[in-house]
């Protein structure tokens, strides 16, 4: 059954070779885009287009036209490719229309060798684009998948190929506008792949009756620029002889199969098995720091199309209700009940093909789950991952820290780990406030696992830096927090005690502003290491408990300079503070609260991405009740400070 898609949602591929037809009603230009881990497009010869049309695994045609077929071979595209895109454009320079609002919605299908349709999508929604990227197929845990993208342009196709990275989107252009001006002799017939063919890629493919492209090292690819011409003389071939496009990494008839790779078990209607560090990257810990924001991704896409389908279902329920009652022979009796059984009836349907399209994908990402967790290391990982157990003083700072898990109503239990990228940014405000949460309506309580939450927040991010390189520095003005920096002192975490009263305050900050005022100087003269030597080189996280309570005008003026020009030099903050308690400032804190990146010590939906504009669900990356792992981690960091020292 074919997979109606709406924008967003992603569909798998149980084929890897696929004609993708596009139906537009008036002439467009139609190509694809070969992009790498990250969807960057290197180069003008990772794009098929009218003058060179024929790339490794893709086929495009070569002429405008209403009506376009795109070949592709997923199995014969290189390996740095992992993303193809197809793309629209409205041509230029003709008196065709200027914006596809003006045209019927464009409609695109992905059938497979057997002419059997598996996906389709229409693009409805267009106004000023002229172009449009349509589809993306790409590769997920060594599978295949194809996304209904809807993504338009209205700078046309140069905004569309800048926007993938590509440098010379303008002169690109230029030469397809050269390519699909008007010619004296007909143009070719748009390309085809039938089964058992694909696109030539490598010169040593000895069946190949046509000689491929030689061999530059210059070439992403690997081998000569797609779309050049061929180096040798053509080998003569019957008039419409097929050409055998065997795949040349395939293995002659007869001889043994080797064990099936990821690419050709996408083949295979099963899902493939999730592999931990299955993404891109370095090292190990990038590629799961990868892995993970593409599970975010992803979550967020099914989510997003799966909101869209209710949506969808709903309003063409109203819609078909609204005619049932405008209509005075159906409105009442037999024939209007039935009408609307009828009509409820495919709301359901749809919601249903909804849900189950949404379930598959979530329990894929769960089997990911199950399988990324265990592997993460201690700056990803949660408190009760063995992983702490067998903690050791790293050598090098991570590249992230996890803050958090973050979820949506629709992927219960499914948590997806809250990573931000080293060193932080932005400042972090841990809400004590009230919440809207049933159980917590005592703030004494809340203020309490506020406090929890920093102190495990700061443990982790002394236990993942090497010895010396950072260190806490706490402002408690009344003492409140005394209990739950009890760990962090008895430790050796903090260096000294917590300072109170307002000029424990005082002190504090001043110190904190002279070292970024002297390593900004330092910077700024070419001469990073020229420092006092009572200045701490040392990344340094100020936790400021129960704020702004024993803060004068000074005190926030010095700490909002802290927060802003803190991080670019290795100081951060940390606040334990009830946004209410500030009220009394007035607007002189806004600034300052805009600054930070708000945290809770209970779950709560404010976290909104506007990628999708979802309302993410953060939870906090608490330590378990009666766990010691915290006084273990930092005992085996203060053992490595002292012999750092």
């Amino acid at each position: 059954m074919t997979a109606e898609l709406v924008r967003g949602q992603n569909h798998p591929l149980s084929q890897i070779r696929l004609t993708v037809r596009i139906s537009a009603g008036v002439p467009v230009l139609a190509g694809a885009t070969l992009g790498d881990e990250n969807g960057t497009v290197p180069g003008p010869q990772w794009v098929a287009h009218p003058g060179a049309p024929a790339l490794p695994g893709v086929e495009a045609p070569r002429q405008t036209a209403a009506e376009h077929r795109l070949a592709v071979d997923l199995g014969a595209l290189p390996d740095a490719v992992h993303r193809v895109g197809v793309f629209l454009a409205l041509p230029t320079g003709t008196a065709g229309p200027l914006r596809f609002g003006a045209v019927a919605a464009p409609h695109t299908t992905v059938d497979g060798p057997d002419g059997t349709e598996l996906v389709s999508y229409t693009l409805t929604g267009l106004d000023t684009e002229t172009a449009v990227v349509a589809l993306e197929l790409y590769r997920r845990q060594g599978a295949w998948k194809v996304r209904a993208m809807g993504q338009g342009y209205a700078g046309g196709l140069p905004a569309l190929l800048a926007d993938q990275g590509l440098p010379e989107s303008a002169d690109l252009m230029a030469t397809i506008q050269r390519t699909t001006a008007p010619a004296s002799v007909p143009p070719l017939p748009a390309p085809t792949l039938t089964p058992g063919q694909g696109t030539p890629t490598h010169s040593h493919a000895p069946q190949l009756p046509e000689p491929a492209p030689s061999y530059d090292a210059q070439s992403p690819y690997g081998a000569q620029a797609p779309g050049a011409a061929p180096t040798g003389p053509e080998a003569p071939r019957a008039p419409g002889t097929p050409v055998d496009y065997t795949h040349p990494r395939r293995r002659p008839p007869g001889t043994p199969q080797p064990p099936v790779s990821p690419a050709a078990a996408a083949t295979d209607d099963r899902p493939a098995q999730p592999v931990a560090g299955d993404a891109v990257g370095w090292s190990m810990e990038e590629r799961l720091y990868n892995q993970v924001w593409g599970m975010f991704e992803d979550l967020a896409r099914t989510a997003a199309a799966y909101r869209s389908a209710v949506e969808f279902a709903d309003s063409r329920l109203e819609k078909e209700l609204d005619q049932v009652l405008a209509d005075p022979g159906s409105r009442l009796g037999a024939a209007g009940d039935t009408a609307r059984e009828a009509a409820h009836a495919r709301r359901t349907q749809l919601i249903d093909q909804a849900r189950a399209v949404l379930d598959r994908d979530l329990a894929q990402l769960s089997a990911e789950s199950d399988v990324v967790e265990p592997a993460l290391p201690p700056a990803y990982a949660r408190w009760d991952n063995p992983v702490w157990h067998g903690y050791r003083v790293p050598e090098e700072p991570p590249m992230a820290l996890r803050l958090g898990d973050l979820h949506l109503s629709e992927s219960e239990p499914l948590r997806i780990p809250m990573l931000v990228r080293l060193p932080l940014e932005r400042g972090l405000w841990l809400d004590s406030g009230a919440a809207n949460v049933d159980g917590f309506p005592d703030p004494v309580e809340l203020r309490h696992l506020a406090m929890e939450a920093a102190v495990a927040l700061a443990a982790r991010l002394l236990a993942v830096h090497p010895p010396g390189d950072f260190a806490l520095q706490v402002i408690d003005p009344a003492g409140a927090g005394a209990a739950g920096l009890g760990v962090l002192t008895r430790t050796g975490a903090l260096a000294v005690p917590p300072a109170t009263g307002a000029s424990g305050v005082t002190e504090v900050l001043e110190r904190l502003t002279r070292r970024v005022d002297l390593v900004q100087m330092a910077v700024r003269g070419g001469t990073p290491e020229s420092l006092p030597p009572d200045v701490d080189t040392a990344q340094q996280l100020l936790i400021v408990n129960d704020f702004p309570h024993g803060f004068d005008e000074r005190a926030v003026t010095r700490l909002r300079y802290l927060a802003d020009e803190g991080p670019a030099v290795g100081v951060h903050l940390l606040l334990v503070a009830d946004r209410e308690d500030a009220a009394a400032y007035g607007p002189l804190l806004d600034p300052l609260w805009r600054s930070l990146m708000r945290l809770t010590p209970v779950a709560d939906d404010h976290l909104a991405d506007p990628w999708v504009g979802h309302a993410w669900t953060y939870e906090p990356s608490l330590v378990p009740a009666g766990s010691q792992v915290v006084q273990h981690v930092l005992a085996e960091a203060a053992k490595a400070r002292g012999k750092y020292r």
